[in-house]
């Protein structure tokens, strides 16, 4: 089946070409508050804004700026305590008129949704093949052999190979790239006119990304469906989009054309959100901070030591490597980025190093200690040296702890200090992460994305680690919040002098922030050495090809650099 058949083979998968240069998707004066016990919250203050056929219309803004509340009502998604005034218009039908029944129709059917996290949006127990002829069968398409050739065609499209069989398998025997593809074939399944993309590629690495973005631009075309992404990646906005709207605390502050937005933001908040977008070649410049000596053993060269370590994963007495011979060092004092795609054993690495995975060959010091002939209690001893910033701030805080309690959680652990010296160290490190000591009784809920992270950050460090391990700590985040937990970041670096595994696939962040780089590809080291010279000049393709994946916030920058990422990519091949 070629993939160029999903566009002709019958009334449903074809391209929208009917459709004329009239807005498929329009907010007009678009105002929602909640009800809530507290009184009214105006979520969103009249926006207007219109999505045209085969058109990218990129909605960027802080979170809390109101994106996701203006998207959701253009499929009916808001809950009951939603009050919502003025228009949204889906070709000439007034979706806020609409009843129950009415948004089931057009769900999927003439509007569809990609959302963020692909795992969350697959339901892990059913085929993906079940999942894809869902739509197809709740409105009225397609039934049996018409839906499953239907649903192979959708997979080939997304370039998911093998589909045929493929449909038989579940989400988790997919990779993350693969899911999302998923969930974007889901999307088209009905050739709906308009897709909201919601944050489609954050928790994707850069390549992964690229292909991502490539997918969505080639099925915009060939469909002709309209796009309004959501995202707040500027990268990604230069990327794919033809318009952008900036949103701030609810309202519409500058629209215009992607090369006009960019380059000429007229806007302060778009001028903010801009310069806080990291950019390869630049470093983060720190004011020199009192010196603090006793978080740092300095009877030891190097913090961490690795020499030809293999990692391998063991299910029903079979062995599979999934890190092959690699070796580094990590000094107090000093940041270790490490990067490649999923599935290159960055997380992997990082574990090892917790003492959570088994090294099976080579040696792994921590502080001239072999790590690989340590008993358990030795273990869990030698942990309290170790601190750990998780991606998700949300998942990685206990809902029903105060923040107070978050913080000294690893002090009560190991029984270090007694009650009032954990909540002076709470204290102190609030002032450190640069929040307010009265978030010491609040819980993790009643603070921003931002704001939890930085309490991730500070629950790290509440033992004086030696080591800081650091699993993408900023790629949830906006910009700006993202910008503010770097600088913070570095800064304690600077102050408390640990050693630091900085996991991350944005490699404008490693750039301003590691001292030294190891890239990695399928579990084996391809390339390390000090930033300045693996990321600016690197030698082997497959960092080239990393480099030329990561989306810059300059369309013009930009589109010479997709031009080029394909190059690379046919070149490879």
């Amino acid at each position: 089946m070629s993939k160029t058949a999903i566009t002709t083979s019958n009334d449903v998968l074809y391209p929208n070409s009917e459709r004329d240069g009239k807005p498929i998707l329009t907010f007009t004066d678009l105002r929602v508050s909640f009800t809530t016990d507290f009184g009214q919250v105006d979520a969103v203050k009249g926006v207007t804004f219109d999505v045209k056929p085969g058109e990218v219309v990129a909605l960027v803004g802080e979170s809390g700026s109101g994106k996701s509340v203006t998207s959701s009502t253009a499929m009916g998604l808001l809950p009951k305590n939603a009050n919502i005034s003025g228009s949204v218009k889906l070709g000439d039908d007034e979706i806020t008129r609409f009843d129950a029944k009415q948004l089931r129709r057009i769900r999927g059917r003439r509007v569809a949704m990609v959302f963020q996290e692909p795992m969350t949006a697959l339901n892990p127990v059913l085929t993906v093949g079940d999942q894809l002829t869902e739509s197809l069968i709740v409105h009225d398409i397609a039934y049996g052999e018409e839906a499953k050739r239907r649903a192979i065609e959708l997979l080939d499209m997304v370039g998911i190979p093998d589909a045929k069989n493929r449909l038989k398998q579940y989400p988790h025997q997919f990779s993350g790239g693969q899911r999302q593809r998923i969930v974007i074939a889901m999307a088209i399944a009905c050739s709906p006119e308009v897709i909201i993309a919601d944050e489609p590629t954050t928790a994707l690495d850069v390549t992964v990304q690229a292909e991502i973005l490539e997918l969505l631009r080639s099925l915009k075309d060939k469909l002709n469906t309209g796009i309004l992404l959501i995202t707040h990646n500027m990268g990604v906005v230069a990327d794919m989009a033809d318009r952008v709207c900036v949103m701030l605390r609810g309202e519409l502050v500058e629209t215009g054309s992607v090369a006009q937005v960019m380059k000429a933001p007229q806007h302060p908040y778009t001028q903010k959100l801009l310069a806080a977008v990291p950019k390869l070649g630049t470093s983060l410049e720190v004011a020199e901070p009192e010196p603090v000596t006793h978080s740092v053993k300095v009877d030891a060269k190097y913090a961490v030591e690795a020499k030809d370590i293999s990692i391998a994963y063991e299910h029903r007495g079979k062995k599979n490597v999934v890190v092959h011979d690699v070796s580094f060092t990590l000094a107090p004092g000093e940041i270790l980025g490490l990067v490649g795609e999923s599935g290159s054993g960055k997380s992997t690495i990082a574990k090892s190093v917790l003492g959570l995975l088994p090294i099976t060959q080579g040696s792994l010091k921590l502080y001239g200690k072999e790590l690989t002939s340590m008993g358990k209690a030795e273990l869990r001893k030698i942990r309290k040296q170790i601190g750990v910033v998780f991606q998700d701030p949300a998942a990685s805080l206990d809902p029903r702890f105060p923040i107070g309690d978050v913080i000294t959680e690893p002090m009560v652990i190991h029984n270090v200090g007694d009650k009032k010296s954990r909540i002076e160290r709470a204290y102190e490190l609030l002032d450190a992460v640069k929040l307010p000591r009265s978030v010491v009784n609040r819980y993790p809920h009643e603070l921003s994305g931002g704001q939890r992270q930085r309490i991730s950050i500070a629950r790290a460090l509440a033992l004086d680690p030696d080591v800081l391990i650091a699993d993408e700590p900023t790629s949830a985040l906006d910009v700006s919040v993202q910008a503010a937990v770097l600088d913070m970041f570095a800064e304690l670096q600077s102050r408390y002098e640990f050693a630091c595994f900085f996991v991350s696939h944005d490699l404008a962040v490693v750039d301003m922030l590691a001292h030294k780089v190891v890239v990695l590809k399928e579990g084996r080291e391809v390339e390390s050495g000090p930033t300045d010279t693996v990321l600016h000049n690197p030698r082997e393709e497959y960092t080239k090809r990393l480099l030329a994946a990561a989306p810059v916030p300059d369309p013009d920058e930009q589109r010479l650099r997709r031009e080029a990422n394909r190059r690379l990519l046919l070149s490879g091949e």
